[in-house]
């Protein structure tokens, strides 16, 4: 590493993610990547750093960053990163919204779908030696004229309500703050303003919200009884959303027909009632994980740096406040 360039740091050190930032790394800047586990590691690098790409950072691990001046998620949910610390500190935090909407919406159709048609199920009975073409058309469905119930439309909801409409769907929503209805008219949505009303509506819930006090545990013990027993639940979004607890028995109990979940609350780790529910759908947070998302965001955290660094306002920085 020369003076005079900036060091930039991604804390995602997995081969193919250096491949990805090899390709777009500029000359003018200098590049390390860090495993945010090793103690050792991080108490040398993070004092040196002066942009730091990561998907959560603690209040100490912000503390260390002694000269950084613009801090990355590689996504658009920054829930893991301790943005307040920060924000104490002057140090900006921007995103990487590229190509995440679409990503995650074709995400929540697949799982809607492979629920939808019992995927998981009729594969394993074709890999063990079964054709049992008749059988598995009980309890397979059609989306057509079935209702998705959308908690949160905001870009990734907005994108899921678009794919949703291809498909023929009922589409009610609900959010903080109610869309113009030249925009509901556009993606064919209806405003529900009472969560409990649109749970009890819909065939699928399709959670799209981010993880704030106000929905940690949105779908709980209480909402999941007023579910129709045909529901389906997906989460792509955070796993704290969902009272673990409360799905599992439902589950279990048959009270609803199926999940489709891609987060979990105490990832890595995923709860091992799950992985005996045969009507669960499990996936490890692939979400927007794909080869063109992977290329778009690196792109896009180049952008944000080389804007950072002519001395402007990241493009994609979140909330105000910070200079």
């Amino acid at each position: 590493m020369t003076d005079t360039k900036p060091l930039v740091v991604w804390t995602t050190c997995h081969p193919w993610i250096q491949e990805v930032v090899a390709e777009v790394q500029p000359d003018e800047f200098d590049v390390e990547f860090l495993d945010l586990n090793d103690a050792d590691a991080v108490a040398a690098t993070l004092p040196r750093v002066d942009a730091l790409i990561c998907l959560s950072l603690t209040t100490e691990q912000c503390r260390m960053l002694d000269r950084c001046k613009l801090v990355m998620h590689n996504g658009v949910g920054y829930d893991a990163i301790d943005i307040e610390t920060l924000a104490e500190m002057g140090i900006p935090v921007a995103v990487t919204p590229v190509m995440t909407p679409e990503g995650v919406a074709e995400h929540a159709l697949m799982l809607i779908l492979a629920l939808s048609k019992q995927l998981p199920a009729v594969q394993q009975s074709m890999k063990s030696g079964e054709w049992n073409m008749l059988g598995w058309r009980e309890g397979s469905h059609n989306l057509s004229y079935k209702t998705l119930g959308i908690i949160g439309l905001g870009r990734i909801g907005e994108a899921v309500a678009m794919r949703a409409k291809a498909f023929g769907m009922n589409i009610i929503y609900n959010k903080r703050s109610r869309l113009p209805a030249s925009v509901e008219d556009e993606l064919g949505v209806t405003f529900e303003p009472d969560i409990d009303r649109l749970v009890a509506r819909s065939d699928i819930i399709t959670l799209h919200c981010p993880l704030t006090a106000d929905t940690d545990k949105i779908i709980n013990a209480e909402r999941i009884a007023h579910m129709k027993p045909n529901a389906y639940v997906i989460n792509s979004s955070r796993g704290e959303l969902i009272d673990e607890d409360a799905l599992i028995e439902a589950l279990q109990s048959g009270r609803i027909a199926g999940a489709g979940l891609d987060v979990y609350t105490h990832e890595p780790a995923v709860d091992s009632r799950f992985l005996s529910i045969p009507n669960a759908v499990l996936l490890p947070h692939l979400g927007s994980a794909t080869v063109e998302g992977r290329e778009a965001s690196g792109e896009r955290v180049i952008t944000n740096i080389r804007v950072w660094a002519d001395g402007h306002r990241p493009p994609d920085q979140v909330l105000e406040g910070w200079q």
